[in-house]
């Protein structure tokens, strides 16, 4: 191939996930390959070549121009018409791998990532070649091709992408062996990679690398004040803790990925199907998959046991929607439904090589015949079934397996488990780094006085015997600096680290064991699976959250209904201000069958109304595809839009029970009275018509016609003088207004006449080639017109429960939501309504353009606008609405910047059709260009890269199975539970975090900071002023509980006040407790402490204090009064920032005090006894019954925290922060008036929604549309009065 295809085939086959590095093979020229792929097809100019770039994570980038580039997933493919087929979809698909150029062009990604995107921390997956040759007879065996040796790749080395095609042989597994195996990881760790992996993450933090140096330099014999090993230990001890906690939560992974490869398919060997664990499927082999069960591995569709190879499939782990996809095989394929048909098989599959576009795929299929004459079949995205989608209302189906593992589209569109490091880990190693540089210059500082007595005083010193060559006095400046590094090293706490991973691991224990977040249904509690970023909770300012299954249930319920004007609900409600209320289903069931019972008065409905239910109920039960199934004795629908399934449902509950489906007819019981309709034609939705027609014979021979759709599309082609129309569109706007999902229904008498005019007209448009869509939708429109409006209905796309009052808190709490959903654009708006995501008074933004110049302009523009009028003072809240079509040109380099922009001045951001990498992309785009803390919610497959993209990553464990929880940092059940995870954990965590992190350095600052000054009174020969043990244990022991209780148990506030007002929120985002102003200071309250400590007992001790005795008290007597004085001041001051004292606050802060006055005179008399430590010989009997020693402890540490007191007073006083004030609130119990005002906001928000919801109705309906399948065609296929003759596929 040329360079110039090659490059532009390079910019499919990006990868996202380095854990597929299993087997990487080199390209090699395919024989197969046709002459004509050695002509430049890149869809490019040379002028125009296509940006390769990575504009999230290369700073440099800004030097290339690069034209916006083009996404085919979007545009139309190009027809194909095979001969041995008449069905629509293969008029449509794709021409065969590496031929022509396709609009569905290998040049570009395919899923909307913009060219040359790629993932910061992503290596590149593997991708294989094909293998050279096939034999030409299935009887010819020719030799097994020898494995090509794995290549040694660099971690840092990437791959080339490969082009041409993937052959694979059908029915011969040995030429299939140079493809990856089905194995998938996505653990963080493996046995090679743990220790340079664990060591670069543990040593990225600078108190490991800066305590590292001290132990190295303790080695040095004659430099070290203190023994060698009283680093390099507590060091160890830290990584091996670090390196346990690592371990345990990589095998949970490890666990997880063992279960899914170890699961059973069944794979085809000789003419039977045996049990094969997942991980052993190859590629090439054919699988059979049942009803219900996930796919093992990306398929090409060959037979099923629906007619004419259709199945049913759900997708919602890949994209996250819940209505099912129609696949198709093959017409050459889909008799192929037994074991020993599909082993005759034989020939190639020509492929695409792996790419990450789920949407696309392009292959062909090369039978051979009995007599080796080739047969080709064209293959498409109608024949792929992907990995990590569920079989669904389809007894099995084959498939050839042509991608495995990590080569899969869900893989490839997965990313590595990245390594998170959060905003306070990185603000310590800032702070640790000053405290370094401080360090520095006290040893310097120290090493110039000792260096001063060396040089010029020496000979006033001449018993010291100090060196007096110039060689001895440098050598001995080196060896002063080395020794006061050592001796100051603990102005960073070694402690600090093990301390905080203690607490983070408190904290999430914390979080496992809240019960307010445990849910009973499923009995499951959440789970912090990774403890290091809690207090990132509490700092979070943007949410991006999936739709299904996070927001909602992934139920539809039929809930209302307006039927000839009156309301009918399955539960009945007061009247509105014209006086009439809801009425409940029973009596509508009243009005279409009479009212034994007498509940609805007969004078009240008319003739007109009961015939009007009669057709409303009866179009329910026709117009639609759905398919019914019956099992274990009762009927359950397949359709391929989850509305059209509740809708059926619905009928079914009041009577019209839909049963039966025959080529040419449908069967409904109508109050148990089977009644047959003849569907004669289907007019098909889609995204343009927004409406749903069906022409139908009734058992009286008429001919109606039932149509369905959004009620803006069916008021204009209603008759005049229509009876229901006013109130119809009162009962749309409120059934909108809640939030339900509406669709108007209408029907027409067709005259005989009328209708063998236009059915000609409709054939001549389905015989059609090119634009046959289009000629569809022209013929519809013929017939679609002067229809009588019957009602409308309102299904409830059931929302998880809080979830519109955990958004509405979030929203409050400065937090802004963006919904990234799979879903089309219509259902998202109006879930965003009916969860309050969208409020009344927003202004929708909506970009749904066709290429990237509109969309380009269409973002100046109203960025133009909103900055014009916010320039005037006008404020009004947005929310942007964006399909993934304009996402994906939005996010291309010149666009981002602008749509970023745009998107943050909007309040609420919906993103629609989006593919799980672009899910990804918008938070990469965000966290590249804010310095905010982002977290990312999902429950599917789908949402895993966006949720590991984000800093903080939350999975529901929900009905979509467990990918998303299982590589999230915290699993939760409800969407709800967000609300206290963040208002409640996260601000507990991050405050207390903080305050443990100040406190560490300030206690640590204070006592060695006395060594500084007493380096002015010891000729700073190095002298320590404490015994060393008892240095020791000042961070191990005496000073060890205070910052353990403050991290695990302090609380600002209570629970309940951080719900009420999620306000308080904002002083995490802000950082507020943890900045560098407050970190100084601490700095310099350390300082203070240490200098007042340190100069009070020297004076008080000035020429040495003499005893009653009439004894000197000594070096060590002075030492340990100061050392006992310094910690009754740090315990002291651990009192004062304790906002909750509970028992365990006690027993750490007086308990320590009281603890060390009990062990230190103990360890003074032990230690010499047996020769440990001889420095406290005979301490004990003259401190402890000194009355200078209890008169130091308890007046110096009062005069320190006198000052801390009063600006405590102060502060709270005269200048306080909000938390301040809700501490008062809490502690005087203040009641709340707020909830009279919101029951006065309400009254003007209904209102508003009214007036709102005229401009924007409720309207969704999820139907597949695709532009390649004939539902009509499809839905002729099914008997289901003859299910029992389905083949069973054995």
């Amino acid at each position: 191939m040329t360079r110039n295809s090659d490059e532009s085939f390079a910019a499919l086959v990006d990868t996202a996930n380095p854990a597929a590095s299993a087997y990487r093979q080199q390209h090699s020229n395919n024989p197969y390959i046709h002459s004509h792929l050695h002509t430049n097809t890149s869809i490019y100019p040379p002028s125009q070549q296509p940006n390769f770039m990575d504009p999230f994570f290369d700073d440099d980038d800004d030097q290339v121009d690069a034209p916006h580039s083009t996404f085919p997933m979007y545009s139309a493919s190009q027809p194909m018409h095979s001969q041995e087929s008449g069905l629509p979809l293969t008029r449509s698909s794709a021409p065969p791998a590496g031929i022509g150029a396709s609009s569905v062009s290998l040049a570009t990604t395919t899923n909307g990532q913009p060219q040359g995107w790629a993932f910061d921390d992503d290596a590149m997956s593997p991708t294989f070649s094909a293998r050279p040759s096939f034999p030409s007879e299935p009887s010819i065996i020719p030799s097994r091709p020898q494995k090509r040796r794995r290549r040694w790749k660099w971690p840092w080395q990437r791959e080339k992408n490969l082009a041409g095609e993937r052959i694979i042989a059908l029915n011969n597994q040995p030429m299939n062996d140079g493809y990856c195996s089905n194995f998938v990881s996505t653990s963080k760790y493996n046995l090679v990679m743990f220790l340079p992996k664990f060591l670069t993450e543990q040593f990225s933090k600078y108190a490991n690398l800066f305590f590292l140096f001290t132990a190295c330099i303790q080695q040095i014999p004659g430099v070290s004040p203190t023994n060698q090993y009283t680093t390099i230990v507590p060091l160890a001890v830290v990584l091996l803790a670090s390196a346990f906690k690592e371990v345990q939560e990589d095998l949970k992974r490890h666990q997880s990925d063992s279960e899914l490869n170890a699961r059973l398919g069944k794979a085809l060997s000789g003419n039977t199907f045996v049990a094969r664990k997942w991980k052993d499927i190859c590629v090439g082999d054919i699988v059979r998959v049942e009803s219900d069960e996930f796919i093992p591995a990306d398929l090409v569709l060959i037979s099923s046991s629906e007619p004419e190879g259709l199945c049913y499939i759900e997708t919602s782990n890949l994209d996250g929607e819940t209505n099912l996809k129609i696949k198709q095989a093959s017409p050459q394929t889909s008799s192929l439904t037994s074991p020993s048909l599909a082993s005759t098989l034989h020939g190639k599959l020509r492929s695409e090589q792996p790419n990450n576009a789920l949407y696309t795929y392009d292959g062909t299929l090369e039978l051979l015949s009995d007599v080796n004459v080739p047969k080709t079949v064209p293959l498409g995205s109608d024949q792929m079934l992907l990995r990590g989608a569920q079989l669904r209302n389809t007894p099995w189906v084959y498939g050839i397996v042509v991608f495995t593992g990590h080569e899969t589209k869900l893989m490839q569109n997965a990313t590595a488990a990245p390594i998170k490091r959060t905003a306070v880990e990185r603000q310590v190693n800032i702070h640790i780094i000053f405290l370094f540089v401080f360090l520095l210059a006290l040893s310097v500082g120290s090493t110039i006085g000792a260096s001063i007595n060396t040089w010029f005083l020496s000979g006033q010193q001449w018993y010291l015997a100090e060196p007096s060559t110039f060689t001895g006095k440098a050598k001995a400046f080196i060896e002063d600096i080395l020794t006061f590094i050592i001796l100051y090293n603990n102005l960073i706490p070694i402690s600090l680290i093990v301390t905080m991973e203690v607490v983070k691991f408190q904290q999430s224990q914390l979080i496992n064991a809240d019960l307010d977040m445990y849910y009973a249904p499923s009995d499951t509690p959440a789970l912090c699976r990774t403890s290091a970023l809690v207090e990132e909770l509490g700092q979070i300012e943007f949410v991006f959250s999936d739709k299904t299954g996070t927001l909602t249930r992934n139920e539809m319920e039929f809930k209302k209904c307006s039927v000839a004007g009156d309301a009918y609900a399955d539960v009945a409600e007061e009247g509105g201000d014209d006086g009439e209320g809801t009425k409940t289903f029973e009596e509508l069931r009243g009005v279409l069958y009479g009212d034994p019972e007498g509940q609805v008065s007969t004078a009240a409905i008319g003739d007109r109304e009961a015939e009007a239910a009669r057709e409303f109920m009866t179009l329910l039960a026709v117009c639609h595809t759905v398919i019914p199934e019956v099992r274990d004795g009762k009927t359950r629908y397949q359709a391929s839009s989850p509305d059209e399934a509740a809708l059926v449902a619905g009928a079914e509950i009041l009577g019209y029970q839909f049963h039966t489906r025959k080529p040419r007819s449908v069967f409904i019981s109508i109050n148990n009275v089977p009644v047959e309709y003849e569907v004669l034609n289907i007019c098909e939705f889609n995204s343009t018509r927004k409406r749903m027609s069906t022409v139908v014979r009734t058992p009286t021979g008429s001919i109606k016609l039932y149509c369905k759709g959004a009620d803006t599309v069916i008021v204009e082609r209603l008759a005049k003088s229509q009876p229901y129309t006013q109130k119809t569109l009162v009962h749309l706007e409120e059934y909108a207004t809640e939030g339900l999902r509406t669709l108007c229904v209408a029907y027409r008498d067709v005259p005989e006449v009328e209708y063998r005019q236009w059915a000609t007209i409709y054939e001549q448009a389905a015989a059609t080639i090119n634009g046959r869509a289009e000629a569809l939708d022209r013929a519809a429109e013929l017939i679609e017109k002067d229809m009588f409006l019957l009602g409308a209905t309102a299904i409830e796309d059931k929302l998880q429960d809080g979830v519109p009052d955990t958004i509405h808190t979030l929203q409050m709490a400065g937090i802004k939501i963006w919904v990234l959903t799979g879903d089309r654009q219509e259902t998202a708006i109006n879930i965003g309504m009916s969860c309050r995501l969208i409020s009344e008074s927003m202004n929708l933004v909506i970009v749904n353009e066709e290429n990237a110049r509109n969309t380009g302009d269409f973002i100046q523009k109203r960025l133009s606008a909103i900055k014009n009028q916010r320039s005037t003072g006008e404020l009004e809240d947005l929310a942007l609405v964006i399909d993934g079509k304009s996402l994906g040109f939005a996010l291309e380099k010149e666009l981002s910047k602008s749509f970023l922009e745009l998107a943050l001045m909007c309040r609420a951001v919906i993103c629609c059709r989006v593919s799980p990498l672009q899910k990804a992309l918008v938070v990469k785009l965000v966290k590249k260009n804010q310095k905010s803390i982002l977290l990312a919610i999902g429950d599917g497959a789908n949402d895993v890269a966006m949720i590991q993209a984000a800093h903080v990553g939350v999975g529901i464990s929900g009905v979509e199975g467990l990918q998303a929880a299982r590589s999230a940092d915290v699993a939760i059940s409800q969407f709800r539970y967000l609300k206290k995870l963040l208002l409640v954990h996260g601000a507990w965590s991050y405050q207390r975090l903080s305050k443990l992190i100040l406190y560490s350095f300030y206690k640590n600052i204070t006592l060695y900071m006395t060594q500084f000054w007493y380096s002015f009174f010891n000729n700073f020969s190095g002298q320590i002023a404490y015994e060393s043990w008892t240095i020791s244990f000042y961070n191990v022991i005496f000073t060890v509980l205070p910052p353990l209780v403050i991290g695990v148990f302090d609380q600002f506030v209570s629970a309940r006040i951080l719900d009420r007002y999620p306000q308080l929120y904002a002083l995490g985002q802000k950082n507020v407790f943890f900045t560098k102003t407050a970190f100084w200071l601490w700095v310099g309250n350390a300082l203070y402490h240490s200098l007042i400590l340190f100069a009070f007992t020297v004076i008080l001790f000035w020429g040495d204090l003499k005893q009653s005795t009439g004894l000197d008290s000594g070096h060590w007597f002075w030492g340990a009064m100061l050392y006992l004085a310094v910690l009754l001041t740090v315990l002291g001051k651990a009192a004062l920032v304790s906002d909750l004292w509970t028992k365990y606050t006690v027993a750490a802060i007086p308990g320590s005090f009281i603890f060390t006055m009990l062990f230190l005179p103990l360890y003074a008399v032990v230690a010499p006894a047996i020769g440990f430590s001889t420095e406290y010989y005979g301490l004990v009997p003259r401190l402890w019954t000194d009355a200078v020693f209890y008169f130091v402890l308890l007046l110096v540490p009062i005069v320190c925290l006198s000052r801390d007191f009063i600006w405590k007073y102060y502060r709270r006083t005269y200048i306080p922060l909000p938390y301040h004030i809700a501490q008062e609130l809490q502690k005087y119990n203040i009641p709340d008036y707020r909830p009279r005002q919101e029951q006065f906001q309400k009254a003007i928000k209904k209102v508003r929604a009214v007036q709102r919801m005229r401009r924007n109705r409720g309207f969704a309906f999820s139907q597949t549309e695709n532009g390649r399948q004939d539902q009509a065609k499809l839905i002729r296929a099914y008997d289901t009065s003859k299910s029992s003759a389905r083949p069973t596929g054995y």
